[in-house]
């Protein structure tokens, strides 16, 4: 039985008492033989009539030398990740430029390889640079915490897209604001696909070394409880798993959650496929890539992905200008989020401030809806709300599955 196979049948096996309870699974099998049609999609959310644009009303007017910066990984690894964020920032700050031409703002890019060794230096760089007055990044959890002690104690603000472990908000930081949900979120909804929607009873958790790995992996083994059943961790930059895969040949799960980025996720998940692991394969949003896709080669098909990331689908002019800013390829992971966010400082920018302190000043008073969902921050940087969605990979593209519904 295949990997994917697996998906699908116990997810029928699942539904007959799902309907009946709490949860209700997706149904797909039309009757007509032993392999279940694949599960419908959901729709994908349309765009709020005010959404917040960054073209505004085209009368804005700023200082020449306005700035905005872009931190995060650029060529580093897991590279694609970040170039998703920065792509979406490039179509906000495009459109609020060429619909504004009496406020021109500088976007400048900082590579930080997205690494909790290389951030602090190159944050250092960023706040030492007085007219940049807002930041979007840094992306990744280690780098975040290596580094955002940097950004509070010079006052500059930091909206991060997709740095997730939870622990980030607890650090006493003014300057932090996180636009999506952290992995309190996404651990439990991801716990609550593979046990309801896969029905798999017994559940591996793999962990990588990263803060975003290990903050994520304790989050869903807790919602999991006695249903996670064992746990491995793998290294970064690691690329042989055979000990690794021997012992879940072993153990024989049900279902394996990888807790980490696409880098090692594909070469992994090849190796499990290739041993005849028929485990079903699940990861977060730090895997949620087509670089996975490609890397994974046979083995991608049929992974499921849980990411707090809205799809794209409908938000028809964010993708026209992305595909024109990227070359042609399809907004990925955050794209939009890192839309929203440079939106929110552009939004800044264009009501009259100037510097930093304004620029915080305007961030924590924020409330408006985004293409993703409303913004408005407490007291620690982090949304009221959150939503997680299911993404699959299908014929070698990576689709939108389903919202999941808190039980």
């Amino acid at each position: 039985m295949s990997r994917a196979r697996f998906g699908r049948v116990v997810l029928l096996a699942a539904a007959a008492s799902l309907v009946l309870g709490a949860c209700a699974a997706r149904t797909g099998d039309d009757g007509g033989g032993d392999e279940p049609d694949s599960q419908p999609q959901a729709s994908a959310p349309a765009q709020a009539a005010n959404a917040a644009d960054p073209a505004g009303d085209g009368n804005a007017t700023c200082d020449a030398g306005a700035k905005l910066a872009y931190a995060g990984t650029i060529n580093g690894a897991n590279a694609a990740l970040g170039q998703n964020i920065l792509n979406g920032v490039k179509v906000a700050v495009e459109r609020h430029n060429s619909n504004n031409p009496n406020c021109q703002v500088e976007l400048a890019e900082f590579e930080t390889e997205g690494t909790p060794d290389r951030a602090p230096g190159i944050v250092t760089q960023i706040v030492n640079t007085q007219d940049i007055i807002g930041v979007v990044g840094l992306p990744f959890s280690g780098e975040s915490k290596a580094a955002g002690n940097i950004f509070n104690d010079k006052g500059l603000v930091q909206l991060t897209p997709s740095a997730t472990n939870p622990a980030l908000s607890e650090n006493g930081w003014k300057t932090f604001f996180r636009g999506l949900g952290n992995d309190n979120t996404q651990g439990p909804a991801a716990a609550q696909f593979i046990t309801g929607e896969l029905g798999a009873e017994n559940v591996c958790v793999i962990r990588d070394d990263s803060e975003y790995g290990i903050g994520l992996a304790n989050s869903i083994t807790e919602e999991l409880g006695d249903k996670a059943t064992c746990q491995e961790q793998i290294k970064t930059k690691q690329t042989d798993f055979s000990a690794v895969v021997n012992s879940l040949r072993g153990s024989s799960p049900d279902a394996i959650f990888f807790s980490g980025y696409y880098q090692e996720a594909a070469p992994f998940a090849q190796q499990l496929f290739d041993a005849g692991v028929e485990a079903q394969f699940v990861g977060p949003d730090g895997v949620k890539d087509d670089e996975f896709v490609k890397g994974a080669g046979d083995a991608a098909e049929g992974v499921y992905f849980t990411c707090p990331c809205v799809p794209a689908d409908q938000f028809t002019e964010f993708n026209e200008g992305y595909k024109k800013q990227s070359g042609g390829r399809e907004p990925g992971t955050y794209s939009p989020e890192g839309y929203d966010l440079a939106t929110i400082l552009l939004k800044g920018i264009d009501s009259g401030v100037t510097d930093r302190a304004g620029m915080l000043d305007f961030v924590n008073n924020y409330e408006g809806q985004g293409l993703t969902k409303s913004f408005k921050w407490d007291d620690k940087g982090e949304l009221a709300e959150s939503t997680v969605w299911t993404y699959e990979v299908q014929d070698g593209k990576i689709v939108r599955n389903t919202e999941i519904k808190p039980s």
